[in-house]
């Protein structure tokens, strides 16, 4: 039996298969129908279900991405980052006390503001794709930390920049080939999330038998 991810602002799924290629049965919940989303589905504020114990104790771990437009630098350059809600802070402080091993990704200025700590930086050249992309993840109940080689996306001119013209190119180059481009310019590559995931996967699974 495959254990269970709950996928928090789960979007179209970016994350969300990442995790599913590792081995886990995903359920997404996001405040707004994500109809190409690939796997179960919840239409639910990800902050009230988080405060719900019930419903936390039913999963085996929890992913969370939350909005990232109160710490981008890009929103902040638009003067449009007070238009957001800071959803961050208070997943970080649910997450604080849950027993569940979890994980949370966000663009790498809220690791700069100190809003939480970068165990993870990962980019798209550590995957071999043609984006860059960096993201950076938090976890809590649980370590891994497998080493990365450095990303190679300084001066590299085969990637595709954010904003690229053809913006089904640079989802696809992500590998989310099933999104619209505007859902690819929400997500993130499935890679990051297979690579932490199959770490979880061997916690779990180290934890079940000791």
């Amino acid at each position: 039996m495959k254990p269970r991810l709950l996928d928090l602002f789960c979007g179209a799924g970016g994350a969300g298969m990442g995790y599913h290629l590792a081995g886990f049965e995903v359920v997404g919940v996001d405040i707004v129908d994500q109809p190409k989303y690939p796997f179960t589905f919840i239409r639910d504020d990800a902050l009230e279900v988080l405060r719900d114990t019930d419903v936390l104790g039913a999963y085996d771990a929890v992913h969370a991405s939350p909005t990232c437009q109160t710490r981008a630098r890009v929103t902040a350059w638009r003067g449009s980052r007070d238009d957001h809600p800071d959803t961050l802070t208070p997943t970080l402080m649910a997450l604080s006390v849950t027993d569940r091993p979890w994980v949370v990704e966000n663009v790498p200025e809220a690791s700069v503001m100190g809003d939480m700590r970068p165990d993870y930086r990962l980019c798209g050249t550590q995957f071999g794709l043609r984006v860059r992309r960096h993201r950076d993840f938090m976890v809590g109940n649980w370590s891994g930390f497998e080493l990365l080689p450095r990303c190679s996306c300084y001066r590299n001119r085969r990637l595709l920049p954010f904003g690229h013209k053809d913006e089904r190119a640079f989802a696809d180059a992500m590998g989310c080939t099933w999104m619209s481009k505007f859902e690819g310019r929400q997500a993130i590559p499935p890679a990051y999330t297979r690579f932490i995931g199959e770490q979880l996967l061997s916690h779990l699974s180290s934890a079940v038998t000791s």
